[in-house]
């Protein structure tokens, strides 16, 4: 059973799918892998798939769900996220820096982490 925060970590997820007006295959795919990394009960997995069904926005994305470190975890894998479809959009990197500015993660950091994952997400997309 998937923690409360890896829940809402999951769930914070959904607007970065849709980020860019699609909700993509290999967006769900990549959706239905983090739920099985995190042990999600089926009435979990249900949750999320019911939710991701309608397009979500940033303002949709809970922070009170969110403890500092979640935000970071939830930043790297937006990142990869925005890749899952072989290539960030210019709408999913405008996302990106909106999701940034509301988690409230300070510049610098975020530029880091940003720039990590999707150096990470671009060795992926050549293995695949």
């Amino acid at each position: 059973m998937m923690h409360e925060e890896e829940y809402a970590i999951v769930k914070s997820l959904v607007p970065v799918a849709w980020a860019d007006g699609v909700f993509a295959e290999q967006e769900k795919e990549m959706l239905h892998a983090l739920l099985e990394a995190y042990r999600a009960s089926e009435t979990q997995k249900a949750e999320i798939m019911e939710y991701a069904k309608e397009k979500r926005t940033i303002d949709d994305i809970n922070l009170q769900d969110l403890s500092a470190a979640d935000r970071r975890v939830l930043l790297q894998q937006a990142v990869l996220l925005t890749y899952a479809d072989g290539e960030q959009a210019t709408a999913e990197d405008e996302f990106l820096q909106a999701l940034t500015k509301k988690l409230r993660i300070p510049d610098e950091e975020a530029k880091q982490v940003v720039t990590e994952a999707s150096e990470r997400a671009k060795k992926l997309m050549n293995l695949l």
